[in-house]
């Protein structure tokens, strides 16, 4: 189904970051455009060298749009817990863009994520054949050795190299015109980003022989679910390093000296985060009015943290609930319904609720 592309294309902050299209999906119907130039031409918000790739590869541009909904749908879990909760996506293009432009450490793990998420689904696609460019990983064939012996190459590795390497390509293009600051932030973020997959690359086998005995071994390579990759980045957006540019304005410095000079893996940023508490356009912000908190939590999610000390309201909800299940042999649990009652405590608004206008 390609009617959701449309709807999501703006989500993909590296490639389409303020494109606003008011479009429908008949664009991307091939049949009646005519041609994948017509198509790819129609994509607001790409670069050259991106439409260059989106004609030359049109089938890959569904695989993106799965990539944008893996990397989003992965944003929101990891910040759930967050005054910035990577809902932003939801509300609108231009409000991404705003948390984006501040070179901060939010900006650091969308831009790590998404691409990340271009590589995941492009490899994906490989693997399935749905990409005319790729197929399985060419270069595991044969035999090999590992720490349990010699194994046959087989099944489908998945092509994690083309992946890297289209998503370089699409992704960093939007990058490649400024050579700034920011753009070689984002480029450093969205290496770290595609490292990561490949991380988390892992050697499955199969035996063959006499009652499932291992005398051969079949193996192939396949990526972890996307989550190792969030779990992964996640850390490493808590363990960001703030850097400035060097005098030659090629690469970075740590801007505090008692940290360590950033390796490939981990991500960078500039500027600080603001505290995300009120509804704020000129930094991405819709505030945590309304925000469901953690009562008895010390952590980000504690009703003290998310309502930044506005305090906030309690109700008290019925819902139903599965309990008192058991366990029956063999193969099922079976459980009653029950009903429970819950209190939800929900941040207050500040006194004024509208946006902040900045002037």
């Amino acid at each position: 189904n390609m009617n959701f592309l449309p709807g999501i294309w703006w989500s993909l902050p590296l490639v389409l970051i303020w494109a606003t299209p008011p479009v429908t999906s008949s664009w991307w119907y091939m049949g009646a455009v005519g041609s994948s130039r017509v198509m790819c031409d129609n994509v607001p918000g790409l670069v050259s060298r991106q439409r260059q790739l989106c004609r030359r590869h049109p089938e890959a541009m569904l695989s993106i749009g799965r990539g944008v909904a893996a990397w989003t749908a992965e944003c929101q879990h990891q910040f759930r817990r967050h005054r910035w909760d990577c809902n932003a996506l939801e509300r609108g293009q231009r409000l991404l863009g705003r948390v984006l432009l501040r070179s901060s450490r939010e900006s650091a793990f969308v831009h790590a994520i998404s691409s990340a998420g271009v590589v995941f689904a492009i490899t994906r696609a490989c693997s399935q054949g749905e990409l005319k460019s790729c197929s399985c990983d060419p270069k595991k064939k044969g035999s090999a050795k590992d720490s349990k012996g010699h194994f046959d190459w087989g099944g489908c590795s998945d092509n994690i190299d083309y992946g890297i390497k289209f998503a370089r390509a699409f992704v960093d293009a939007k990058e490649w015109k400024g050579k700034d600051a920011r753009a070689l932030m984002n480029l450093h973020n969205n290496r770290a980003g595609r490292k990561a997959v490949k991380r988390f690359l892992k050697q499955e086998c199969k035996c063959h022989g006499v009652s499932g005995s291992c005398t051969l071994r079949t193996c192939w390579l396949a990526m972890a679910d996307f989550r190792k990759t969030g779990d992964y980045l996640w850390k490493k957006y808590n363990g960001a390093i703030q850097v400035v540019m060097n005098q030659d304005g090629t690469g970075f410095t740590v801007a505090n000296k008692k940290f360590k000079k950033p390796t490939k893996n981990d991500l960078v940023y500039f500027e600080s985060s603001p505290d995300y508490c009120i509804r704020d356009r000129d930094v991405g912000s819709l505030g945590t009015a309304g925000r469901v908190c953690n009562q008895t939590s010390r952590g980000m999610d504690s009703c003290e943290v998310m309502c930044c000390g506005r305090g906030y309201d309690t109700s008290r909800v019925s819902r139903m609930t599965k309990c008192e299940c058991k366990f029956h042999w063999c193969c099922a649990v079976r459980c009653q319904d029950c009903l429970e009652v819950v209190d939800i405590h929900t941040c207050k608004a500040p006194k004024s609720t509208g946006w902040i206008s900045r002037t």
